[in-house]
Protein backbone atom coordinates (compact mmCIF):
# COMPACT_ATOMS: atom_id res chain seq x y z
CA UNK A 1 0.00 0.00 0.00
CA UNK A 2 3.23 2.32 0.65
CA UNK A 3 4.19 1.81 -2.41
CA UNK A 4 0.73 2.03 -4.44
CA UNK A 5 0.85 5.70 -2.30
CA UNK A 6 4.02 7.02 -3.71
CA UNK A 7 2.64 6.26 -7.14
CA UNK A 8 0.42 8.88 -5.84
CA UNK A 9 2.85 11.08 -4.55
CA UNK A 10 4.72 10.63 -8.31
CA UNK A 11 2.18 11.33 -9.82
CA UNK A 12 0.61 14.50 -8.27
CA UNK A 13 4.75 16.23 -8.49
CA UNK A 14 2.81 17.49 -11.61
CA UNK A 15 0.41 19.18 -10.09
CA UNK A 16 -0.32 21.28 -13.42
CA UNK A 17 -1.71 18.62 -15.12
CA UNK A 18 -4.26 17.60 -12.11
CA UNK A 19 -5.10 20.34 -10.03
CA UNK A 20 -3.90 23.45 -11.81
CA UNK A 21 -5.16 23.64 -15.43
CA UNK A 22 -8.44 21.94 -14.69
CA UNK A 23 -8.78 24.68 -12.35
CA UNK A 24 -8.07 27.18 -14.98
CA UNK A 25 -10.35 25.89 -17.29
CA UNK A 26 -13.17 25.69 -14.68
CA UNK A 27 -12.64 29.58 -13.37
CA UNK A 28 -11.88 30.43 -17.46
CA UNK A 29 -15.12 29.19 -18.42
CA UNK A 30 -17.30 29.98 -15.25
CA UNK A 31 -15.99 33.83 -15.80
CA UNK A 32 -16.56 33.52 -19.51
CA UNK A 33 -20.21 32.06 -19.02
CA UNK A 34 -21.10 35.19 -16.35
CA UNK A 35 -19.84 37.65 -18.56
CA UNK A 36 -22.31 36.93 -21.22
CA UNK A 37 -25.13 36.57 -18.73
CA UNK A 38 -24.85 39.53 -17.65
CA UNK A 39 -24.33 40.97 -21.36
CA UNK A 40 -28.00 39.22 -22.04
CA UNK A 41 -28.92 40.52 -18.95
CA UNK A 42 -28.70 44.11 -19.35
CA UNK A 43 -30.10 43.67 -23.03
CA UNK A 44 -32.99 43.11 -21.48
CA UNK A 45 -33.36 39.09 -21.98
CA UNK A 46 -35.08 37.86 -18.24
CA UNK A 47 -35.69 34.22 -16.89
CA UNK A 48 -33.09 32.36 -15.64
CA UNK A 49 -29.73 31.44 -18.29
CA UNK A 50 -27.93 27.97 -17.92
CA UNK A 51 -24.57 27.42 -19.37
CA UNK A 52 -23.02 23.56 -20.77
CA UNK A 53 -19.19 25.10 -19.53
CA UNK A 54 -18.81 23.73 -16.42
CA UNK A 55 -18.10 20.34 -18.69
CA UNK A 56 -14.92 21.47 -19.93
CA UNK A 57 -12.54 20.59 -17.06
CA UNK A 58 -14.69 17.28 -16.94
CA UNK A 59 -13.80 16.82 -20.98
CA UNK A 60 -10.10 18.22 -19.76
CA UNK A 61 -9.47 14.56 -17.54
CA UNK A 62 -9.76 12.43 -20.58
CA UNK A 63 -6.46 14.18 -21.67
CA UNK A 64 -5.49 14.29 -17.59
CA UNK A 65 -5.77 10.11 -18.37
CA UNK A 66 -4.05 9.93 -21.38
CA UNK A 67 -0.94 12.22 -19.88
CA UNK A 68 -0.66 9.91 -16.69
CA UNK A 69 -0.04 6.71 -18.61
CA UNK A 70 2.31 8.57 -21.89
CA UNK A 71 4.53 10.76 -19.25
CA UNK A 72 4.61 9.17 -15.91
CA UNK A 73 4.71 5.47 -16.86
CA UNK A 74 7.86 5.11 -18.27
CA UNK A 75 9.24 6.80 -14.84
CA UNK A 76 7.53 4.63 -13.06
CA UNK A 77 9.31 1.87 -14.55
CA UNK A 78 12.79 2.92 -14.14
CA UNK A 79 11.72 4.19 -10.79
CA UNK A 80 11.20 -0.22 -10.17
CA UNK A 81 7.55 0.55 -9.86
CA UNK A 82 5.21 -2.78 -10.67
CA UNK A 83 2.80 -2.59 -13.16
CA UNK A 84 -0.10 -3.12 -10.80
CA UNK A 85 1.17 -0.57 -8.28
CA UNK A 86 0.99 1.56 -11.14
CA UNK A 87 -1.84 1.30 -12.03
CA UNK A 88 -3.86 1.15 -8.46
CA UNK A 89 -1.81 4.10 -8.00
CA UNK A 90 -2.94 6.72 -10.60
CA UNK A 91 -6.92 5.02 -10.48
CA UNK A 92 -6.30 6.53 -6.85
CA UNK A 93 -4.73 9.92 -7.83
CA UNK A 94 -7.61 9.94 -10.38
CA UNK A 95 -10.10 9.32 -7.71
CA UNK A 96 -8.86 12.06 -5.13
CA UNK A 97 -8.67 14.89 -7.52
CA UNK A 98 -12.17 13.89 -8.96
CA UNK A 99 -13.16 14.14 -5.49
CA UNK A 100 -11.43 17.44 -5.19
CA UNK A 101 -13.43 18.75 -8.45
CA UNK A 102 -17.02 17.75 -7.75
CA UNK A 103 -16.12 19.13 -4.06
CA UNK A 104 -15.56 22.22 -5.85
CA UNK A 105 -18.77 22.06 -8.47
CA UNK A 106 -20.90 21.52 -4.67
CA UNK A 107 -19.65 24.45 -3.81
CA UNK A 108 -20.01 26.27 -6.74
CA UNK A 109 -24.10 25.06 -6.93
CA UNK A 110 -23.85 26.63 -3.31
CA UNK A 111 -23.23 29.62 -3.83
CA UNK A 112 -25.17 29.79 -7.11
CA UNK A 113 -28.48 29.06 -5.52
CA UNK A 114 -27.77 31.29 -2.84
CA UNK A 115 -26.83 34.60 -4.56
CA UNK A 116 -29.54 33.83 -7.04
CA UNK A 117 -27.29 32.90 -10.24
CA UNK A 118 -24.37 35.26 -9.38
CA UNK A 119 -26.97 38.35 -9.89
CA UNK A 120 -27.55 37.70 -12.96
CA UNK A 121 -30.31 34.32 -12.83
CA UNK A 122 -27.43 32.18 -14.42
CA UNK A 123 -26.30 28.45 -13.30
CA UNK A 124 -23.11 26.77 -14.47
CA UNK A 125 -23.01 24.31 -11.29
CA UNK A 126 -25.95 23.88 -9.75
CA UNK A 127 -28.64 22.99 -13.62
CA UNK A 128 -31.96 21.54 -12.30
CA UNK A 129 -31.60 17.60 -13.32
CA UNK A 130 -28.77 17.39 -11.52
CA UNK A 131 -29.76 19.20 -8.55
CA UNK A 132 -33.22 17.54 -8.61
CA UNK A 133 -32.00 14.79 -5.68
CA UNK A 134 -30.05 17.43 -3.77
CA UNK A 135 -25.93 18.52 -3.23
CA UNK A 136 -24.40 15.02 -2.45
CA UNK A 137 -26.00 13.11 -5.35
CA UNK A 138 -24.78 16.14 -7.70
CA UNK A 139 -21.79 15.59 -6.18
CA UNK A 140 -21.17 12.22 -6.73
CA UNK A 141 -22.71 12.87 -10.62
CA UNK A 142 -19.81 14.63 -11.08
CA UNK A 143 -17.40 12.70 -9.65
CA UNK A 144 -18.42 9.87 -11.24
CA UNK A 145 -18.08 11.88 -14.85
CA UNK A 146 -14.82 12.98 -13.94
CA UNK A 147 -13.63 9.45 -13.13
CA UNK A 148 -15.25 7.73 -16.85
CA UNK A 149 -13.43 10.56 -18.83
CA UNK A 150 -10.10 9.73 -16.84
CA UNK A 151 -10.45 5.93 -16.99
CA UNK A 152 -11.55 6.45 -20.72
CA UNK A 153 -8.66 8.65 -21.44
CA UNK A 154 -6.10 6.04 -19.62
CA UNK A 155 -7.54 2.97 -21.67
CA UNK A 156 -7.06 4.64 -25.09
CA UNK A 157 -3.20 5.62 -24.13
CA UNK A 158 -2.64 2.06 -22.72
CA UNK A 159 -4.37 0.56 -26.30
CA UNK A 160 -2.39 3.42 -28.31
CA UNK A 161 1.32 2.47 -26.37
CA UNK A 162 0.48 -1.30 -26.27
CA UNK A 163 -1.33 -1.78 -29.96
CA UNK A 164 -0.11 1.18 -31.91
CA UNK A 165 -2.29 3.60 -33.99
CA UNK A 166 -4.03 1.63 -36.25
CA UNK A 167 -5.63 -0.42 -33.29
CA UNK A 168 -6.39 2.64 -31.33
CA UNK A 169 -8.15 3.81 -34.00
CA UNK A 170 -9.83 0.93 -35.44
CA UNK A 171 -11.19 0.58 -31.82
CA UNK A 172 -12.41 3.79 -32.01
CA UNK A 173 -14.16 3.75 -35.71
CA UNK A 174 -15.72 0.36 -34.15
CA UNK A 175 -17.09 2.78 -31.51
CA UNK A 176 -18.31 5.21 -33.77
CA UNK A 177 -19.81 2.69 -35.97
CA UNK A 178 -21.61 0.48 -32.50
CA UNK A 179 -22.88 4.45 -31.87
CA UNK A 180 -24.54 4.95 -34.56
CA UNK A 181 -25.98 1.61 -35.10
CA UNK A 182 -27.81 1.87 -31.51
CA UNK A 183 -29.18 5.40 -33.01
CA UNK A 184 -30.14 3.96 -35.62
CA UNK A 185 -32.21 1.02 -34.01
CA UNK A 186 -33.90 3.09 -31.47
CA UNK A 187 -34.77 5.16 -34.92
CA UNK A 188 -36.14 2.05 -36.33
CA UNK A 189 -38.05 0.85 -33.20
CA UNK A 190 -39.37 4.72 -32.73
CA UNK A 191 -37.80 4.50 -29.22
CA UNK A 192 -36.64 7.97 -29.10
CA UNK A 193 -39.05 8.83 -26.27
CA UNK A 194 -38.34 5.57 -24.38
CA UNK A 195 -34.65 6.20 -24.21
CA UNK A 196 -34.95 10.38 -23.07
CA UNK A 197 -37.60 8.99 -20.99
CA UNK A 198 -35.39 6.54 -19.13
CA UNK A 199 -33.01 9.10 -18.67
CA UNK A 200 -35.44 11.58 -17.17
CA UNK A 201 -37.17 8.75 -14.92
CA UNK A 202 -33.95 7.51 -13.87
CA UNK A 203 -32.50 10.60 -12.40
CA UNK A 204 -28.81 12.02 -11.77
CA UNK A 205 -28.15 9.13 -8.83
CA UNK A 206 -28.92 5.96 -11.36
CA UNK A 207 -27.05 7.87 -14.35
CA UNK A 208 -23.93 8.49 -11.46
CA UNK A 209 -23.88 4.77 -10.55
CA UNK A 210 -24.05 3.91 -14.54
CA UNK A 211 -21.29 6.11 -15.22
CA UNK A 212 -19.13 5.07 -12.09
CA UNK A 213 -20.08 1.23 -13.30
CA UNK A 214 -18.13 1.88 -16.22
CA UNK A 215 -15.45 3.76 -15.36
CA UNK A 216 -15.21 0.73 -12.51
CA UNK A 217 -15.05 -2.05 -15.89
CA UNK A 218 -12.78 -0.25 -17.85
CA UNK A 219 -9.94 -0.09 -15.27
CA UNK A 220 -10.25 -3.28 -14.43
CA UNK A 221 -10.24 -4.81 -18.54
CA UNK A 222 -7.31 -2.67 -19.19
CA UNK A 223 -5.48 -3.62 -17.09
CA UNK A 224 -4.20 -6.77 -18.82
CA UNK A 225 -2.98 -4.74 -21.55
CA UNK A 226 -1.38 -2.32 -19.10
CA UNK A 227 0.78 -5.51 -17.66
CA UNK A 228 1.92 -5.86 -21.39
CA UNK A 229 2.76 -2.24 -22.13
CA UNK A 230 6.36 -1.46 -23.47
CA UNK A 231 7.54 2.26 -21.39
Amino acid sequence: MSRTLNVVRMQLVNRQTYVWVPLMVLAGALVITIAIWAALSSGGLEGAKYGGGAQAPLWYFAIVGVQALTRTFPFSQAMSVTRREFHLGTILTAALTSFLLAAIFVVGGVIERATDGWGVNGYFFALDWIWADGPLVAGFFYFAMAMLFFVAGYTGAAILKRYGNIVLTATLIVLALLLIGGMWLLGRLDAWGTFFGWFATAGPGMLALLMAAVAAVLAVAMFPVLRRTVP
